[in-house]
């Protein structure tokens, strides 16, 4: 009897010792063994790995003797389950081993990418840091939480329906489905929300809007400063923050922002995180990366304190006012943070909608502009990137170099008047001598100038260009709400929005809190970039009022000569 499978589903590999599949292939089992919702076989490019049992169904093909001995191949089909094992025709203990090796060092892989939680506790300020490991954070949805759903089937059963006909989604990766969005439209969310857990979303002049912090603040990041540990063996950057509200500062490792933001993404689903600044492997103490860094941290610690339901959640509020000498009630804090169970589909069981509920058709012609709006910013801002920093070069090089030769040229024609011996020639001398060193000076100015005007740029784009990579998984999460409200519509089961376990009034929810984010974004982008370009033209003027001063200095030289 020949182990065969057939896919059922397409599955991409995410992990070491996985292989993807495609929907229909044919693959090779090396076990009918079903480990914690894995199977081991062959696909049809000879690529041998682990792939998830609910995503395909064995083909059992038996050879039987008819009456007449001729030969008949008859193929039996079974779907299998994490809870299924047929011991009938199990393999050799040789082989079983072999296989729960390979998934041993398969779990061992994925916990390794991911950063135990073990490592994080073994000390406050412990050296191996994910950042050294290499490790990053999922930009949205959670990495771990993916690999917990593969086990789950992707075939829509009865039994995985909810309101009727309206069914689940099939593809588990989808971030409607990882992000708790689909389990919230069809009712399968459930927790205790007490009064301060509440999110409310007001019905402003321009639609939803998250309802304001009451108490605002902001937070300072001073310069960080290298600290080391085992007599000097580890280094490693610790950054003050000094929340306005405390007045208290606490230092904190890049390490620490990382957590963070982990828990920020995985709690909120359809709010943007902004992103931290990028990783860097080698260099961490150079001191142009860490200049670099503390502005990224400074921006993303505004936009962080600039949100209503960021700055007030009590993660973040642990991060900023817990001691740093107090390691207990930083692990209790990180404790309670990982065991918060309004995250994902919960989260939105928090949210206070308006009274009166939004008009569908108007909420997805809102969104489908936003998206719009998106895109073509991205691409513009990758633009302005590019000629920016294509700009900064030239003025860091050829200007400066361009600069200094027309310099050196009025120096060198200042040394030939020299040859003269006229005792009146002199000042004119002195005079084209001192043109030549402004012209070197404006060379100088023009090197340095980027730093005051363009970089600034830079990282307010690097910011935004975060939320716009943020926003793509967030619109998919309404749009999956609005998917899901229509199917219930079609089908007759929402009348009146009382029908069908809500689904309307869910998908409503969903929507304001999509609308209310979308409106921050928007109100955070206006006051950004209002400041910044004030900012660059500002420096701009003054920088070109310098070269003027200059000028001019050169000029008077003249009026004397």
């Amino acid at each position: 009897m020949a182990l065969r499978a057939r896919a059922l589903y397409d599955f991409i590999s995410e992990n070491p010792g996985e292989i993807s599949v495609t929907e229909n292939e044919l693959l090779t089992l090396s076990s009918e063994e079903v480990v914690d919702g894995w199977l081991e076989g062959t696909n049809t490019r000879g690529e041998t790995g682990l792939f998830p049992a609910s995503y395909v169904e064995i083909i059992r093909t038996d050879t039987s003797l008819h009456d007449n001995g001729t030969s008949v191949s008859q193929d039996y089909y079974y779907q299998t389950s994490p809870q299924r094992r047929d011991t009938s025709n199990e393999s050799t203990p040789t082989h079983s081993a072999v296989y729960q090796g390979h998934l041993k060092q398969h779990r061992l892989t994925i916990e390794t990418s991911q950063g135990s939680d073990e490592d994080w506790d073994d000390d406050w300020d412990d050296s191996v840091t994910s950042e050294e490991r290499g490790g990053t954070p999922e930009k949205r949805g959670n990495t771990q939480e993916t690999s917990k759903n593969t086990s789950v089937s992707r075939r829509g059963s009865s039994a995985s329906k909810s309101a009727g006909t309206v069914g689940k989604n099939l593809n588990r990766f989808s971030t409607f489905v990882k992000s708790g969005g689909e389990a919230f439209v069809l009712g399968e969310a459930s927790g205790l929300v007490r009064d301060g857990d509440n999110i409310f979303v007001d019905m402003g002049q321009y639609g939803p809007e998250w309802q304001d912090n009451p108490y605002p603040f902001t937070c300072t990041i001073d310069d960080p400063t290298k600290q080391t540990k085992f007599k000097g063996m580890k280094s490693y950057m610790s950054y003050g923050l000094t929340p306005s509200h405390t007045q208290t500062q606490v230092n904190r490792r890049y390490k620490h922002f990382d957590w963070l933001y982990a828990r920020l993404v995985e709690k909120f689903p359809v709010i943007s995180v902004p992103h931290l600044p990028e990783k860097q492997a080698t260099g961490r103490f150079e001191e142009d990366f860490i200049s670099k860094r503390r502005k990224g941290l400074i921006w993303w610690m505004n936009h962080m304190t600039s949100h209503p339901i960021l700055s007030k959640c009590d993660v973040f509020q642990h991060f900023l006012t817990c001691s740093s000498n107090d390691e207990k009630a930083w692990k209790q804090g990180k404790r309670k943070a990982e065991k918060d169970h309004l995250v994902g589909a919960n989260f939105f069981l928090t949210i206070r909608p308006p009274a009166l509920p939004l008009d569908l058709q108007e909420v997805e012609s809102n969104i489908d502009g936003f998206k719009t709006f998106t895109k073509k910013m991205d691409e513009n801002l990758i633009q302005v990137n590019v000629t920016i920093n294509e700009f900064a070069r030239k003025q860091i090089t050829g200007f400066k170099k361009e600069y200094q030769r027309v310099g050196q040229a009025f120096r060198l024609l200042s040394q030939a008047f020299e040859f003269d011996q006229q005792v009146y020639s002199v000042p004119l001398n002195k005079a084209m001598v001192h043109t030549g060193e402004v012209y070197e000076t404006i060379g100088d100015y023009f090197a340095e100038q980027p730093r005051q005007d363009l970089d600034p740029i830079s990282d307010l784009l690097a910011i935004y260009q975060g939320h716009l990579a943020n926003f793509p998984d967030i619109i998919h999460v309404q749009k999956g709400a609005l998917t899901k409200a229509k199917e219930s519509q079609k089908h007759g089961e929402e009348k009146d929005g009382t029908a069908g376990g809500g689904i309307n009034d869910r998908c409503n929810i969903i929507s304001c809190a999509t609308l209310a984010e979308i409106q921050h974004f928007h109100r955070i982008r206006v006051r950004d970039f209002k400041a910044q370009m004030q900012y660059f033209l500002q420096q701009q003027i003054s920088f070109f009022q310098k070269i003027t001063g200059k000028l001019e200095e050169a000029l008077d030289m003249y009026d004397q000569a």
